[in-house]
């Protein structure tokens, strides 16, 4: 086989499509190898800095050296070490200690591999959280909006996917909105939940600290207490074994996956409006719908988003079976299978997030047509309405039922058996009967009466519930958003 160039040999590879494809850049960097080894480097530096302080044999001149090396890695050197020492902590160390020989011998002192890998996923969870979270409030911002342009205009309710009272465009909009908030207060939930292992050694006894500081405690909790601090965390989990517990890896990926079925649900809506031919995502100029069927305008965002949410709602068994199969203080058999299942609820959640920004700041509705679908089935839902005003009239309520039953049946027959229009009304204005009437006919059938409270739900929800969560992120919210594929 021929010799291939660095970007011929990079095709001739898989590569996950959540990366080469889809995420953005900053979510990219927080699950790379660069972010994850350089933050290693800042922990063994944070962990030199505080044993340091509390009195252990460390020089300022070995704390230089290593912070002026944090990200001078040589990957090529640590995965030669690697595949020599089949651990890749200890391959690390001695990658950092070969570019900081003056502080090799204090690098790691009294950790475990743990120190450095889970503190690095917490830290890595966190700032996942932080990139999520204005990119989820961009979202609802948009939609809100959206919300709020439409909150007045009637459209068919669905119930079982078949006709059922009015509700209005921004009314439906707020059913969407509503989830997407309990999701913001779940995943500021769960971040501000995540704390720090901190300083616990191999089994979370932090014995070999307790030797270090010659069995004085205080200083051992103040180490703790002092790495914590610096690596941004409030607070350590008070126990662990060798690795803080699975079960937090189980409630990150739950409010993960409780978001991608919030963001499935709103774009199943979408698909399906769109099929109706009342609301669409938006469609480029030169953008093609089909290959072979050149009219079609598929709705290929928000399929896109339901594809990847399934996939994102999937991943929290993977860590629900970590969490119950690991032995006593820790077994290994959780390290491969979080390396895949937490970036990719990460790097998922945010492509679907993007893709929902995208399509949020660009949807598109036809009145028209959502009202020549009101007038179809609207007929039928005033007949309640007409009932009353012709008792109100002076009418009897049981004959005009009657009446109204054998109109209603011939109209549902010109439309089921003739494929005609409605002409409920038609046959009404035709019969002598409801003469009483007629002259209300078009203010009993105004959309608007139907629509109950919507517009008043709407102003109220806005205003109260959403545009109060937004506000930490007010100056996050950014500008449109552009789909790279």
């Amino acid at each position: 086989m021929a010799t291939l160039g660095a970007e011929e040999d990079a095709l001739a590879r898989y590569r996950s499509p959540l990366v080469s494809r889809y995420a953005s850049a900053e979510m990219g960097f927080n699950f790379s190898e660069r972010k994850k080894f350089g933050t290693w480097r800042r922990l063994w530096l944070y962990l030199a800095q505080a044993e340091k302080s509390l009195g252990l044999p460390i020089t300022d001149e070995q704390i230089q050296e290593m912070e002026a090396n944090l990200d001078n890695i040589d990957f090529q050197m640590a995965a030669e070490e690697e595949k020599k020492l089949r651990h890749d902590v200890m391959a690390h160390v001695h990658t950092f200690a070969h570019c900081c020989p003056k502080a090799a011998a204090i690098i790691h002192l009294g950790a475990t591999s743990c120190y450095v890998g889970d503190n690095t996923d917490l830290i890595v969870l966190r700032d996942g959280f932080n990139l999520l979270l204005p990119k989820l409030a961009r979202v609802i911002s948009r939609l809100a909006d959206f919300a709020e342009k439409y909150a007045d205009l009637p459209t068919l309710g669905f119930t079982h996917y078949q006709p059922a009272q009015l509700t209005t465009v921004g009314k439906r909009c707020c059913l969407w909105i509503q989830d997407l908030c309990m999701d913001l207060q779940n995943l500021e939930r769960a971040r501000d939940d995540l704390r720090f292992r901190g300083v616990k050694g191999t089994t979370g006894t932090q014995a070999s600290f307790l030797q270090l500081f010659e069995g004085d405690h205080s200083k051992v909790e103040e180490l703790d207490r002092l790495v914590t601090a610096k690596a941004g965390f409030k607070r350590a989990y008070m126990v662990t074994g060798q690795t803080y517990s699975r079960k937090v890896d189980i409630e990150v990926l739950s409010v993960l996956a409780s978001l991608g079925a919030s963001i499935h649900k709103i774009c199943t809506d979408i698909r399906l409006l769109a099929n109706l031919k009342e609301i669409e995502e938006p469609f480029e100029k030169d953008q093609i719908g089909s290959s072979a069927m050149p009219y079609k305008r598929n709705p290929m965002r928000s399929e896109r988003c339901c594809s990847l949410a399934r996939h994102l709602m999937t991943l929290v068994l993977d860590p629900l079976q970590t969490a119950s199969v690991q032995w006593f203080e820790r077994t290994l058999d959780d390290s491969a299978n979080r390396r895949v299942c937490l970036a990719e609820a990460f790097l998922t959640a945010d492509i679907i997030l993007s893709t929902l920004q995208n399509i949020s700041e660009g949807l598109v509705v036809y009145p028209k047509v959502i009202e020549r679908r009101i007038r179809q089935e609207l007929p039928f839902m005033a007949t309640e309405n007409i009932i009353m005003a012709m008792v109100k009239a002076g009418g009897n309520r049981q004959d005009c039922h009657e009446k109204i039953r054998v109109l209603s049946q011939q109209a549902a027959a010109v439309v089921k058996q003739e494929g005609g229009d409605n002409d409920f009304i038609a046959r009404v204005r035709a019969d002598p009967y409801f003469s009483p009437i007629h002259k209300q006919l078009e203010s009993l059938l105004d959309p608007s009466s139907f629509t109950g409270r919507a517009p008043q739900q709407v102003a109220k929800f806005l205003k109260e519930e959403v545009r109060p969560a937004l506000i930490p992120y007010q100056s996050k919210m950014g500008g449109k958003i552009e789909l790279a594929l």
